[in-house]
This record gives structure tokens, sequence and C-alpha cells, in this order.
């Protein structure tokens, strides 16, 4: 995706979470085009430099990357000079470990100018080298989609919600040195991203949120509820849930209505970007998963919000996502909608079996929708695609990233 940018924007944005793969991403492009440098501003001498002679330091005739950009936002309006001045392609590719352009205090400084690709934790599908095509095909193929049988027990799908995508993370063995880097990204997420984009009065209380963020994770965002946890004032906690939104680290999943489904909640639904990182603060491990009363099922719908979510960054189909909840409790975890108007419901169920009561949510949508309800999934983590209906199939969540166009 950089490289097609390359080929027809002026300004590349990388954004992302820190430990993802921005600056790796971003070298490797760099290294394709002679001539061309890198600035990265974590460097303080750099940093000082471009505060001093913004003008002067993004002046440059090749391909200029700047790595954690959000760090001297004061080059912005410098780097639209330039390229209103020269306005090749490929001139500049910015990386940041905040989303950049929704900071409040930046300058108006980019539109029209800048591609933004968005780089979240490894997905399932690029740890297995495994096709990684659900959300296309889903809407290709519908309910005819097929899907094959899963040998993956739901201990063995828990244990990849655990492990995450950060790709330090996936490398280490699971337990103690993996916990030492989540412990680690916590603590540099609190005292160092957050603070760097925006004063916090008491980092504590950050981190005591960052908890009940992910106890609560896959739960509608209702900020009173999460306020009154916490015990932060709610305009407090507003300002902090936006910037964990900021840095990554959360996500507010949009509800869906539509003038057919009036009584449907505008509520966002939150949850964590990186499922490791929210087990990892709900105090969840593979032994603890085993009690009945852990919230596995959270942290599963969590997981599979976030897999749908990353391939939404590649798919070839124009889909956005949402979840779906009414005044009646009425409610779909996933809901996916087509610039064409088609909509594709998605549960995400925790047990081996399924029941036909299970499919209640997604029956409520294909009633009110006709002929714009494509079709409705149950991903449960049993190992057997199972048809309850024309529209209505459960599939084994591993179809997620194991489905995918077929080879040519």
């Amino acid at each position: 995706m950089v490289m097609e940018a390359m080929e027809d924007t002026r300004v590349i944005v990388v954004n992302g979470a820190r430990q993802v793969g921005k600056s790796t991403l971003a070298r490797l492009v760099t290294e394709r085009f002679p001539g061309s440098r890198e600035l990265y501003l974590d460097d303080p001498a750099i940093l000082a430099a471009a505060r001093e002679d913004p003008m002067g330091i993004v002046r440059h005739d090749g391909l200029l990357l700047i790595d954690e950009i959000q760090h001297a936002p004061e080059l912005l309006l410098p780097i639209k000079r330039e390229v209103d001045r020269d306005p090749r392609p490929g001139h500049y590719i910015l990386t940041g470990s905040a989303r950049l352009l929704d900071l409040r205090d930046l300058p108006d400084a980019l539109p029209g100018r800048t591609e933004t690709i968005e780089l979240w934790p490894l997905s399932q599908g690029e740890i297995d080298s495994t096709p990684d095509g659900f959300v296309d095909e889903a809407f290709r193929q519908g309910a005819d989609l097929a899907v094959t049988p899963s040998r993956l027990l739901k201990k063995d799908y828990v244990t990849r919600a655990l492990r995450g995508g950060y790709p330090e993370a996936v490398r280490r063995d699971a337990g103690r040195r993996r916990a030492r880097f989540f412990e680690s990204y916590i603590t540099d997420l609190v005292t160092r991203d957050v603070r760097q984009i925006s004063d916090i009065e008491r980092p504590a209380e950050m981190r005591r949120l960052l908890g009940v963020v992910a106890a609560r994770m896959g739960t509608l965002g209702v900020v009173q509820a999460i306020a009154n946890d916490v015990g932060m004032p709610r305009v407090t906690l507003s300002r902090y849930l936006d910037l964990l939104e900021l840095v990554f680290v959360t996500k507010r999943i949009p509800a869906w209505s539509s003038n057919l489904t009036t009584r449907a909640i505008s509520t966002p639904k939150l949850i964590m970007v990186d499922s490791g990182l929210a087990g990892r603060l709900a105090g969840l491990s593979p032994e603890r998963a085993l009690d009945p009363i852990a919230p596995v099922g959270q942290l599963l719908e969590n997981f599979v919000i976030g897999e749908i979510a990353r391939q939404l960054t590649w798919c070839d189909e124009p889909v956005q996502l949402f979840h779906y909840r009414d005044r009646d409790k009425v409610e779909v975890d996933i809901v996916l909608e087509h610039a064409s108007g088609e909509v594709i419901g998605i549960e995400v169920k925790a047990g081996e079996t399924i029941r036909r009561d299970d499919f209640r949510g997604l029956r409520h949508l294909e009633d009110r929708l006709g002929d714009r309800f494509k079709a409705g999934f149950i991903l449960y983590t049993g190992s057997e695609p199972l048809s309850f209906g024309d529209r209505r199939k459960a599939f084994p969540i591993s179809a997620l990233w194991e489905v995918g166009p077929p080879q040519r």
C-alpha cells in the first residue's frame, strides 16, 4: 500500500501504535529510493534542529522520511509549503505513534496532500502466513462462503488472543518474558507516549483507567459508567479516553442504525486495539482463562473485532465496521456495511456449540433489512461450519484468517 501511494501522493502518513513496525516499514521503502534521507525525531539532536530551523530541515530533493512526526508538529506547515512548491509524488513519508491529524492543537496543515496508512498489531494471517481475506470473501460469496473445519480448540483461540499481535510479544515465549513486555509497554505508554501529546495531571489515574477499560473490553463505552468505576470526573475521563484512542490503544466501534431500526442506541462499543495487552491489563493468563468466571467471552469478542478491523485496512471492498444494540437489548456484535448498502452481521460466541437462539440478533437484522441483509455469521470456538438457514451460518473463528480468494 505504501509503494502504491508513493506513485501518486505527495505525503504518506504511516500511523499506528508503538512497536507495530512503522519505522521498519518506512525504512524498507526509503531503501528502494537512492538519495533518500531519514530523520528520527526521538534523537534529541535531530529534534532540536527540527525545532530550530523547521523550514531548512524539511527541504530535500529526494524522499524524506520523518519518524515520529508528532514530536515536532511545527514541521507540518513547512512540509505543506514544500509540497505546494514541488508537487511530485513520494516527497515525504511521515510516521507517528499518534493519530497525528486528529490532534486538536495541530494546524490544518495537509488536507488533500496526504494518504494515511494505519498499521495495527499483526493479524493472525500475518503471523501464520494465511490468506486473511474473510471480509472480502464474505461480501463476494455471502452465505455461500466455503469454510473448512478447524483443528483449533477454545484454548487455542484464548492463547492466540492473549498473545496479541505486537511483533515483540509474538516473538517472546508465553509467560514471564511476554508479561514483562506488556508491563514495559504500559509503563512507556503512560509515562512517555501519552504525556508527549498532552499533560495529564495524575499518571496513576491513566494506569487505573487502562485496567478498567480492559475489564470492560468489547462492551458499550458509557462514559459516566467508566468514570464511576475509575473515580474520575466525567470531563477528565472523556479527555483521557480520547488520548488512549489517539495513541492507538483503544478504538471506538460506532453504533449502527438505519431508518428501519429506529430503536437502535447510539453508544459506541469500546475495544482494546491489542487483545494481548487487554488480557494482561485484565489480569488474564492461559491458566486463569480456565476459570469458568473468567471474562473469556469478552476477550474473544475483542480479539475477533480486532482481526476484522485489521482486514478493513487492506480489503478491496469498501466496508465500514459497526455494532448494533437496541432499547430491547437485541444486539449484534459486529455489523459490516458495504458502500452498496449490503449488510453482514456477525456474532462472536466463546462456546463450542451453537443453538438456534444464538441467531436472535441476526434474525432481527434480517427481518428488518430484507434484501440488504447479505448474510449472518456466528464465529465460535467449535470446529465445524454449520448451516442454520439460507443466510445464516456458523463458522470456526479461524475462518477469519484461513478464508481468502482462490489461488490462481
